[in-house]
């Protein structure tokens, strides 16, 4: 094999397996209402599964997220790899609440380490596409996890297992190939010292950190709610029973995200960002029209516009902020960059599942969604002035 072919082989099998962990960590999006069914628990108890999810992802990015610089890329992606395999059969084998929530934490776990370690694989293996596979292969991941779960639960025997049988195979061969991939970092001392959890974002790459933050706030939020109450919001909103909306919706957002991030991916940063906050309150509004107006046509149009909102602020953020880190800082900084996304992808959504418990789905939707759209809308107008603050720094020199 050339090494060119290997390194185009390498890249294609890195963003496969960053797209396998996502599309596990979508999978159980259709599957909520049949365990709601089946187990009988609250939209509480929902966001609570979705949660502990999240939660645990950012407990492996602050621990093990910089693990891969000192040990290397291969064992850390391989480690992840038997971690979410045992969630898979924690899955298959779930017969209760505490069950569902062992194999969210798990598979969390095992996200949180395969993201961080994947994104510096693939930026060490090409400086130049690196970003844009780190981009486009999560919200692709997610879509097929959440399509294809839908249609096998619709279409397929065992509605609840299936999905994980097939993704359990795909991690089974992951695992089996990756001791073949080259190495792309040197082992280095202090990996038990790193294991301390720390947010390390190095110095060069801080300012452009806190510009693009706003905006990848606001689309990890409206991500995370999406992920965990878009299936019961849209039964609630137009009393469908149809098990293909939920996860076509998710569907549609992530992949009107990819497509929008594939399309924009040689545009300037800061244009990237401003264009994802214009269209992320645009498509939250419109989303909001469709939970009163009952109209499923309306929620899947509003749900393009706002994932293309999603991956326009997504990329924007990831090329404003990673490429700035050095070899060795890259899985730290990405660890960073994904902690600081994750908190927004569940704390919001955590607080929603409580207040529907009180306030009901639709009033809580109202509220969070006027609160993505204040967000959204403030990022755009800070980025526009320091636009306007840049443009009459250099006539003035």
């Amino acid at each position: 094999m050339t090494s060119l072919t290997s390194h185009r082989f390498s890249l294609v099998f890195l963003a496969i397996t960053l797209l396998t962990f996502l599309a596990a960590s979508s999978a159980p999006t259709p599957l909520y209402h049949l365990y709601q069914e089946g187990l009988h628990f609250s939209a509480g108890t929902l966001t609570l599964i979705f949660g502990v999810y999240a939660l645990s992802l950012l407990a492996a990015l602050l621990t093990v997220g910089s693990l891969s610089d000192h040990l290397g890329r291969r064992p850390v992606i391989f480690a992840a790899l038997v971690l979410n395999m045992l969630a898979m059969l924690l899955f298959i084998n779930e017969s209760s609440v505490a069950w569902l929530i062992a194999a969210r934490t798990l598979q969390g776990f095992a996200t949180g380490m395969a993201t961080a370690v994947l994104g510096a694989a693939l930026l060490d293996t090409d400086r130049q596409q690196g970003p844009l596979v780190n981009s486009v292969a999560p919200l692709l991941g997610m879509a097929c996890g959440a399509m294809g779960c839908s249609l096998l639960v619709e279409y397929a025997p065992l509605p609840t297992t299936l999905i994980y049988w097939v993704l359990l195979s795909l991690m089974l061969l992951q695992a089996l190939y990756v001791w073949r991939l080259p190495e792309t970092v040197s082992p280095m001392p202090g990996a038990m010292a790193s294991l301390w959890p720390t947010l390390h974002v190095p110095a060069q790459a801080r300012r452009a950190l806190w510009i693009a933050l706003p905006v990848d706030v606001a689309v990890w939020a409206m991500g995370g709610f999406y992920l965990s109450l878009a299936p019961s919001l849209v039964r609630a909103a137009t009393g469908s029973t149809s098990n293909l909306i939920g996860g076509g919706l998710v569907a549609v957002l992530t992949l009107s995200g990819a497509v929008m991030i594939y399309r924009l991916r040689n545009r300037p940063a800061d244009r990237v960002l401003r264009l994802g906050a214009g269209l992320l309150a645009v498509g939250v509004a419109l989303i909001l029209s469709a939970v009163h107006a009952g109209s499923v046509a309306l929620f899947f149009a509003a749900t393009l516009i706002a994932g293309s909102g999603f991956g326009a602020g997504f990329l924007g953020a990831v090329r404003s902020v990673v490429p700035l880190a050095l070899p060795h800082e890259r899985a730290g900084l990405m660890s960073a960059f994904y902690v600081l996304s994750y908190l927004a992808f569940c704390v919001p959504s955590l607080l929603a599942g409580n207040l529907i418990r009180r306030f009901g789905l639709v009033v809580t939707t109202d509220a969070y969604g006027v609160l993505l759209i204040v967000l959204a809308l403030s990022a755009l107008i800070a980025l526009l002035v320091q636009d306007s603050y840049r443009a009459r720094a250099t006539s003035n020199r």
